[in-house]
């Protein structure tokens, strides 16, 4: 276990830094109004095997020779945005299963896998995500105590924030879906959704 001064500064500095928008969390608030945030947690499952993925390469170091070699993520992020541009594109045509009736009758049945991939990719294809935490997670190591059992610790500490933080976002995105749905109906929501996600496709093609 870290210390408690490091502990002090790490969880406020995570805190304010998860619930940054980024990628993962425009992605939770997009399946949070197109599928709801039940199934919106599979996408949780596969975002959170990818950041702990980056954590704890980080944290031995991995990162730094991958960093050096950003072809290893080109297959992932063009492939992982390619993907998400042509679900938001599906949305916006009013197409896919991820689409809305234009009157809310039901939630679609999403595939699980294809939700959990669609986190898994986002979180682990990400560059500036692996050199955020190659800065970030060393300094808070401590070298004068076991650094397997403060791996673990700060690892926990990622997930447990990052799970907040996306259940936030998504709960947004749910609340807006019964906002916006009184006022348009499932049409509008699945254009914004359908925006939302192309540019986070956009976003990690281009990061």
């Amino acid at each position: 276990m870290p210390s408690l001064p490091l502990l002090t500064l790490f969880i406020p500095t995570f805190i304010a830094v998860s619930l940054t928008p980024g990628m993962c969390m425009t992605l939770a608030l997009t399946l949070g109004m197109t599928v709801g945030l039940r199934r919106t947690f599979w996408m949780f499952w596969g975002e959170l095997t990818g950041v702990m993925i980056v954590a704890v390469c980080s944290l031995a170091g991995a990162a730094t020779v991958m960093l050096r070699y950003p072809a290893i993520f080109s297959i992932l992020k063009l492939a992982g945005g390619a993907w998400l541009i042509y679900l938001g594109l599906q949305l916006c045509r009013q197409r896919g299963r991820m689409a809305l009736p234009e009157h809310l009758e039901g939630i679609q049945n999403v595939d699980r896998f294809s939700l959990a991939s669609q986190g898994f990719v986002t979180a682990i294809s990400n560059p500036k995500g692996w050199a955020f935490f190659v800065s970030l997670l060393p300094p808070f190591i401590d070298s004068s105590r076991p650094v397997v059992s403060q791996t673990v610790s700060l690892v926990s500490i990622i997930l447990f924030i990052e799970f907040c933080s996306l259940c936030l976002y998504a709960t947004g995105g749910r609340k807006l879906r019964s906002f916006l749905g009184k006022k348009g109906g499932g049409t509008l929501l699945n254009r914004i959704s359908g925006v939302l996600l192309a540019v986070v496709g956009i976003w990690l093609t281009l990061s």
